[in-house]
């Protein structure tokens, strides 16, 4: 699985999908993936239930889905940082990384860009690349962590997320932050981690604008998170008290997935 929706296939999976109907894959691949993250615990819960009765199993591995979430959001802080490295430990090139191929990167106009605000915000006026630009920016050199097992080291710029918050009168007491994208992804994170000091509204890779393969116009960039929680080519954005979910999240995925 690239993030933000890739679809490639481990060399089991691929056998699944030889052996099941094609309405049972997403399913066996959801419940697969959610066994992963059970604990003891979790496993003990499903001893007793018939393996083969989808709903009772289903029901069991998201109750330990969410639990899994609390459990990470309890574990968060702020005060706590994810690690920053020298530019000598940047991995050269970053990887793409994509539910498409490279190929098929959106292309978004950046000169008729703005980014829409809606929801719990008291300042809704749209913002232009020019605005977003113009305003204080800040850099980080930090690991993106794939939930595929591999990393990569990249530099990042732009404008620190709860300082934007700040100004367009964000209500930060709300849960949710939600994002909207032209590649059709979409995602959202939990307030307390939008107000982390690292979590950044990315322009900048490197010393350059924000390049299509990784996401221009923008990216929010969350090193204390999963890298599927990063969504690329954010076109608008809105704070609510209603849970959201997002693009691998409703397909099964730990919702929370800190780093």
């Amino acid at each position: 699985m690239n993030e933000q929706g890739g679809r490639t296939r481990t060399r089991g999976l691929v056998k699944l999908r030889d052996l099941a109907a094609p309405g049972q894959i997403e399913r066996i691949e959801r419940r697969l993936f959610l066994k992963r993250g059970l604990t003891l615990g979790g496993l003990a819960m499903l001893t007793g239930c018939d393996v083969t009765d989808n709903a009772a199993v289903d029901k069991v591995l998201w109750a330990m889905s969410r639990w899994n979430d609390r459990v990470q959001a309890g574990l968060f802080s702020q005060t706590r940082l994810a690690p920053e490295y020298p530019e000598s430990a940047i991995t050269k090139p970053f990887p793409f990384n994509a539910y498409y191929g490279i190929d098929e990167v959106r292309m978004v106009d950046g000169d008729a860009f703005k980014l829409e605000l809606s929801g719990l915000i008291r300042d809704k006026k749209p913002w232009t690349l020019r605005d977003l630009y113009a305003l204080p920016q800040a850099s980080q050199i930090t690991r993106h962590i794939c939930v595929e097992g591999w990393s990569a080291i990249g530099q990042w710029s732009g404008v620190p997320f709860r300082d934007f918050l700040a100004r367009i009168g964000a209500d930060t007491t709300a849960k949710y932050v939600g994002f909207r994208c032209a590649d059709d992804y979409y995602s959202s994170i939990d307030m307390e981690t939008a107000l982390h000091p690292q979590t950044l509204l990315a322009l900048r890779y490197g010393n350059d604008i924000l390049p299509p393969k990784y996401g221009f116009p923008m990216k929010l960039r969350v090193p204390t998170k999963l890298g599927f929680k990063n969504p690329k080519h954010i076109m608008a954005m809105f704070v609510t008290n209603a849970y959201v979910g997002g693009y691998w999240e409703d397909q099964g995925y730990n919702w929370f997935s800190g780093s």
